[in-house]
């Protein structure tokens, strides 16, 4: 009887295995940007706008720009397949520094507070159904630096700095167990928003009348300077957070297959499969629960998830339990695909020695870049101490739309740059698509100074921290 040989895998020259096929690539896609957003954001939304007409279009109005932003980073994605993704589209696109920069700014607050924030509502959901170990008031109330507090909710925090570490040991392993990961954790979540979306329409006595004003509420006060207009992008801003990470599987350009045509069009289906999960499910959220119920709910408590009082509305406690078990599994599968993608993008600085040299080290039997996962896994505990969700979400926000910009406006300068080169992919729509998005994030990164000049400042002050690092590297270099 002959044995099966065991299917081989391409070794990228950096030392990776390309072995994620197209569906793993479509799964990383939507794991990525489906995590906790999804269940939290509609709060600070009907917060902002009051009407839910207006909340169904800011995630429409949002998800299109990710769509034209996805677009037009899939046609540089098919000219340059290499570890690290954005990182290394921007050296193509604007040289060394800039790269640094966006690499530096992914480490100290956009990836690294990303893994925190999601792993931190994971950590919120377990606590809904197992109560964690808390310390008394008096030592919760203590802070560093007059502005975080890292003992407040220790037990929730101590399990997401657990968490984090666990899926960095898993990623350290195999590539193959982050892949397996990724694909069962997605799938069971996609299957439970479905069963939401289904559910609130159908049995939960809703109302259509829910969503109405479809426009501006009569005589609704805006807490934004700019009235409508600021509201409107305060609110979108939410949005963004949850359609953030579509960006993610670019990170793994050394292990996908074929990854010139499966990186766009995952790129491309994974985030118009989540518009329209994202637009349904919040739709459903209001048909059950009135807009101004809403924010009644939240404001009693900081740490209060309106999905799961939707579902409590109408099905009782075993409904809250169900959404609890859901956020449970989206927010670990988000936090696993984040952890897994964003160490490529450490792994591909330091191969340019611009980044800590030993996190170029590619490990010998797992064919992981397993320093770049450590080093990863230790700040982003690091940042889980430094404050809650909201301050994490909202410093990391403003950072990327700096970046959001300028890899947008990227094509056109590839375009020029490499206009000689074959693209298997062109963006749809051009030059048009691509102006949209840079104007679009250009107007959002202005809105957000001047609605939150303090986490603005936060997120600025975190990125032009990484120039002394980019000289320093530079002059070992």
């Amino acid at each position: 009887m002959l044995k099966k040989t065991p299917a081989k895998h391409e070794t990228h020259h950096s030392g990776l295995l390309m072995r994620l096929g197209f569906f793993t690539s479509l799964m990383i896609v939507i794991s990525s940007m489906i995590g906790s957003g999804v269940f939290k954001k509609v709060a600070p939304m009907s917060a902002e706008l009051g009407s839910g007409g207006l909340i169904i279009i800011a995630w429409i109005i949002a998800g299109l720009i990710t769509l034209f932003a996805s677009a037009t980073n899939a046609e540089v994605a098919s000219l340059i397949a290499e570890p690290g993704g954005q990182f290394v589209y921007f050296k193509k696109m604007y040289g060394n520094a800039f790269a640094f920069l966006y690499g530096w700014s992914c480490f100290s607050v956009i990836q690294s507070a990303s893994i925190a924030s999601i792993a931190y509502v994971f950590s919120e959901s377990v606590n809904a159904i197992i109560p964690l170990p808390r310390f008394s008031p008096e030592i919760e109330s203590m802070t560093f630096l007059g502005i975080f507090n890292p003992l407040k909710s220790f037990g929730v925090k101590g399990l997401t700095i657990f968490t984090i570490l666990f899926l960095t040991t898993a990623n350290y392993l195999g590539v193959v167990f982050g892949q397996f990961i990724t694909n069962l954790f997605t799938i069971l979540k996609v299957a439970g928003i479905l069963l939401i979306i289904i559910l609130g329409l159908t049995i939960s006595g809703g109302s259509i009348e829910n969503v109405q004003p479809v426009f501006a509420s009569e005589g609704f006060q805006y807490s934004s300077r700019l009235g409508l207009f600021g509201a409107m992008f305060t609110a979108m801003l939410a949005a963004f957070w949850a359609y953030d990470g579509w960006n993610n599987i670019g990170y793994l350009g050394g292990e996908v297959k074929n990854p010139k045509k499966n990186i766009p069009k995952a790129l491309y289906l994974g985030v118009i499969i989540t518009i329209g999960i994202y637009v349904l499910v919040n739709f459903a959220y209001i048909y059950v629960m009135p807009i101004k119920e809403i924010v009644e709910v939240s404001a009693k408590s900081e740490n209060s998830i309106i999905a799961i009082e939707v579902m409590r509305k109408f099905l009782g406690s075993s409904g809250a339990f169900f959404l609890s078990i859901l956020i449970i599994v989206s927010t670990f599968g988000t936090t696993n695909g984040t952890v897994m993608a964003s160490s490529r993008l450490y792994f591909s600085m330091a191969r340019d020695k611009l980044f800590f040299k030993s996190a170029a080290t590619c490990h010998s039997k797992f064919k992981t870049p397993y320093i770049s996962l450590v080093v990863q896994g230790v700040w982003a505990s690091v940042l889980v101490l430094s404050g809650t969700f909201d301050q994490l979400t909202d410093m990391l926000m403003f950072a990327s739309f700096i970046f959001y910009t300028a890899g947008a406006y990227g094509v056109f300068v590839l375009r020029k740059k490499m206009k000689d080169v074959e693209r298997p992919y062109k963006v749809f729509g051009y030059p048009y698509i691509p102006a949209i998005a840079v104007i679009f994030f250009a107007t959002i990164f202005f809105v957000t100074i001047i609605e939150s000049p303090r986490n603005a400042g936060i997120g600025l002050a975190l990125v032009l921290l990484g120039i002394p690092f980019y000289l320093f590297w530079r002059k070992k270099k």
